[in-house]
């Protein structure tokens, strides 16, 4: 039986949107606010409010309100868990592309055993 892991599996569903990914993205370079989270994705509020509370159920977004100001962080947690997770498949995959290289690469001229063109006999 497969053992599934649901931290793991809520931080591969919330990175599966390009627009979440693009916010975790945004806040990896430091905390910022919903509305500048929101600002270069053309959306309300709510919408990229929605998107927030995927990342936070998934644990890569904590959220602190401050009156009416709602300030995001990146929680890098479940991100190294991610990265554990992709790495233990790193070496199968090096094998696999190791060998495709291999397969790919020019053989040597083999001896086919037919003569090499020269000018035509008369």
């Amino acid at each position: 039986m497969v053992k599934y892991s649901r931290g793991l599996d809520a931080t591969f569903q919330a990175l599966a949107d390009p627009t979440r990914r693009a916010i975790v993205s945004a806040l990896a370079r430091g905390q910022a606010t919903v509305t500048e989270l929101a600002r270069p994705h053309r959306m309300s509020l709510p919408a990229v409010m929605k998107h927030l509370r995927v990342l936070e159920k998934a644990g890569l977004v904590t959220q602190r309100k401050s009156g009416r100001t709602r300030r995001c962080r990146l929680a890098a947690r479940p991100l190294k868990k991610a990265e554990a997770w992709i790495l233990r498949y790193r070496s199968f995959w090096e094998t696999q592309f190791d060998a495709l290289d291999r397969y790919l690469a020019p053989k040597p001229a083999e001896a086919s055993g037919w003569p090499k063109n020269s000018s035509p006999q008369k």
